[in-house]
């Protein structure tokens, strides 16, 4: 019996370890058009591959959401008084927190590719909605507009972070999550080009022109129908020849208590719940209480860029030194939680120093002459809010590859991702409506986002400090999902593992 009992724990172990490993082989595929070789320079891809399809919804994602960044981090959404962009954010965000828990069973019954084309066609309609409002009162289409967008943000991310998240093999996640981000925010970065070409002579606070808002109406809808050429996730073949593990046969029933489980298979998960609320609560801060309340409309749409662009920077140098192969990902996880908590330290703090500089009060004040990129001075803020953009995009990736590392199944990555979204859309509708009030003074606003920041690292510490596994086995992935391990892995790849070893 004992013989028999290490037999298959031997077994199990390869198994895992031919998932994990993602041989560097090429394995042959199935027959089909998506599987045919595509030579892009020196690599050689296929449609249906991770790199290729999560080329495709980064690209979605510049168009849609890229583009939605652009115009929010104007402030306002584009306009001088920030009023009806904190209502229709206050009601994007209420639906998207609902929708968002519950967004993974959503993309875990309909697909990827739905729950994406669904996502930017919210985003178009956004646009829209801001557009008409410069020449008609439509309050009533507005705050719809925002309510509409909450649904369909929450299943195009939640959609977004399996792919990302479960596609990858273990040691690729944080370059695969780099890739994506910085393809995303390339779409955020002339998203904001097009204000600030639009507006270069503008050295007053105005709205912004409408050829700015039909721009991004353009580039929403391509997104949309752009996401309808992505393939699901059923078809999608590594280069090992493994498959992306999925729920067989998944009903609505399947999937809501597969969101159960999510919980119940991993209670300490709760403990990175702050991390996720908090991780867009400072986007109104940001937006509204520095871009839109200290700046003209041209230095706006230059600050506006530079953040976006920083975030590239920032996804370029995080994603790799979370896969550096000579550190074991436990002791990764570490240096990530320490290099989280220095940042925070260092560029908040920075952000007290500016914010100690200006109230409501005094920007509101007749007297007050918002500042152009010529002001004696700029160089400061305009560093540190590209550093706020830094900022943005390593907790944001950091968060990604702490989920990710969790597991590899898409179905319980996109049900995370769910949660992940839905809590940080909470987080972002309360305090969109905070600031809708116009009372609360900016160094409260200001105080909230770094104790939250640093209180949810407290909370997040033991998770990343006890509970990332050097590798997940296989078996906690498939458990529940009705898929064996044959069913995941390439032909013939576990006796060519077992001959290696």
């Amino acid at each position: 019996m004992e013989a028999s009992s290490k037999a298959a724990q031997e077994g199990l172990e390869v198994r895992s370890e031919v998932y994990n490993s993602s041989l560097d082989e090429t394995h042959s595929r199935p027959a089909g058009w998506m599987y045919k070789p595509l030579r892009i320079g020196k690599f050689t891809t296929w449609y249906a591959s991770p790199g290729f399809q999560l080329g495709m919804v980064a690209f979605v994602c510049f168009m849609c959401p890229g583009m939605f960044n652009a115009l929010g981090g104007l402030g306002g959404g584009g306009k001088t008084d920030n009023t009806l962009a904190d209502n229709m954010n206050t009601a994007l965000y209420s639906t998207f927190a609902v929708i968002g828990f519950f967004a993974g069973t959503f993309v875990n019954r309909i697909g990827v590719r739905l729950a994406l084309s669904f996502g930017g066609i919210g985003y178009c309609i956004y646009a829209i909605s801001l557009l008409v409002s410069e020449h008609a009162s439509v309050g009533g289409f507005n705050i719809f507009a925002g309510a509409l967008l909450g649904v369909c943000a929450g299943l195009l991310w939640a959609a977004q972070g399996a792919i990302m998240m479960s596609y990858p093999p273990e040691h690729k996640k944080g370059r695969y999550f780099a890739w994506f981000w910085g393809i995303f925010n390339v779409g955020a970065c002339i998203g904001a080009l097009i204000p600030l070409g639009q507006n270069i002579h503008v050295t007053e606070k105005k709205n912004v022109t409408d050829g700015t808002y039909i721009g991004f109406i353009v580039l929403m809808a391509f997104g949309a129908v752009l996401a309808l050429f992505i393939c699901d996730a059923d078809k999608i073949v590594r280069p090992d020849g493994s498959r992306v593990i999925l729920m067989k046969v998944p009903t609505w029933k399947t999937e809501l208590i597969g969101l159960w489980d999510t919980i119940r298979s991993q209670p300490y998960i709760i403990l990175l719940f702050p991390m996720f609320w908090s991780s867009n609560w400072f986007y109104t801060y940001q937006q509204n209480s520095i871009n839109n309340a200290y700046f003209n409309t041209r230095t706006k749409a230059l600050n506006n860029f530079l953040y976006w662009f920083a975030q590239i920077v920032a996804a370029v140098i995080i994603g790799p030194l979370l896969d550096v192969s000579f550190l074991r990902r436990s002791t990764r996880a570490r240096i990530a939680l320490g290099i989280l908590f220095v940042l925070t330290m260092a560029i908040w703090g920075g952000g007290y120093a500016w914010q100690k500089g200006y109230t409501r009060e005094t920007v509101a004040a007749d007297d007050f002459k918002a500042w152009d990129w010529t002001t004696p001075g700029f160089e400061g803020p305009m560093f540190l809010y590209f550093f706020y953009g830094f900022y943005d995009a390593i907790w944001q990736g950091t968060v990604y590859w702490i989920m990710g590392a969790l597991g590899n199944s898409g179905r319980k990555l996109a049900n995370l991702a769910g949660f992940y979204k839905g809590l940080q859309s909470a987080g972002a509708a309360v305090m969109w409506s905070l600031d809708g009030q116009h009372s609360i003074p900016y160094m409260n606003e200001f105080a909230s986002n770094w104790g939250l920041l640093m209180g949810s690292l407290l909370f997040a510490a033991p998770v990343i400090l006890f509970k990332i596994q050097d590798s997940v086995p296989i078996e906690e992935d498939l458990e529940g999902t009705g898929e064996t391990i044959e069913d995941v892995l390439a032909p013939g790849a576990i006796e060519k593992k077992a001959l290696q070893n």
